[in-house]
């Protein structure tokens, strides 16, 4: 790796047994690309969720070449930190080694580029709570989080903007059980703006 891996904490103490299995999987990243630019680790406990508490958040950023970032954030609930937080570490790393792993599939040449990512167009934007949803060409939703955009193109998104995504659905509800939502993990700004693809086509 070209730049030393970043973990940062907001929110919450930082705690050794966290930076070691965080460093375990930064680890298995590096097997997967050799040549992975940079990994950013951050971890936060939100705050002011009067009816949900506040859960943790941990986003992985990893930058492979020619400069390219993959990002995946997951959400748990909070508890025992040893307990809740660790399996939302272990999802945000799954998701980024899936994406790895297609990355790499990419440069062998088994998947082709214009083929290996879904488009769909931007059909609501909520600045206030940084979310927007976007609809995919078979008409299903997929709501992202202001940080799923990449290089900070979220204040550049309308509604019709055309977008590259990458799909996610695990999510794991308040009591911690896995239920599906369609979310985007990634989301990267193509074309602005297009008709939205209509409910009733």
């Amino acid at each position: 790796m070209q730049v030393a891996p970043e973990i940062s904490f907001h929110h919450m103490s930082r705690s050794q047994w966290i930076e070691d299995y965080i460093d375990k999987r930064i680890g298995r990243l590096a097997n997967l690309a050799d040549d992975m630019i940079a990994c950013r680790v951050a971890l936060e406990q939100e705050q002011g969720h009067q009816h949900t508490g506040n859960p943790y958040r941990v986003r992985v950023e990893v930058t492979i070449p020619p400069k390219k970032d993959l990002i995946a954030e997951k959400t748990g609930t909070v508890g025992d930190p040893q307990v809740q937080l660790r399996p939302v570490i272990r999802r945000a790393f799954e998701a980024i080694e899936r994406q790895l792993k297609k990355e790499q599939g990419k440069r062998r040449g088994d998947v082709k580029q214009h083929d290996s990512e879904p488009r769909g167009i931007v059909i609501e934007l909520n600045p206030a709570l940084e979310y927007g949803v976007l609809q995919d060409a078979a008409g299903t939703h997929y709501t992202f989080h202001r940080d799923a955009v990449l290089h900070g193109d979220y204040d550049r998104l309308t509604e019709g903007t055309e977008v590259r995504f990458e799909p996610d659905v695990e999510m794991e509800n308040e009591e911690g059980w896995l239920e599906e939502e369609f979310r985007a993990s990634t989301v990267q700004l193509l074309h602005k703006p297009v008709t939205p693809i209509s409910d009733t086509e």
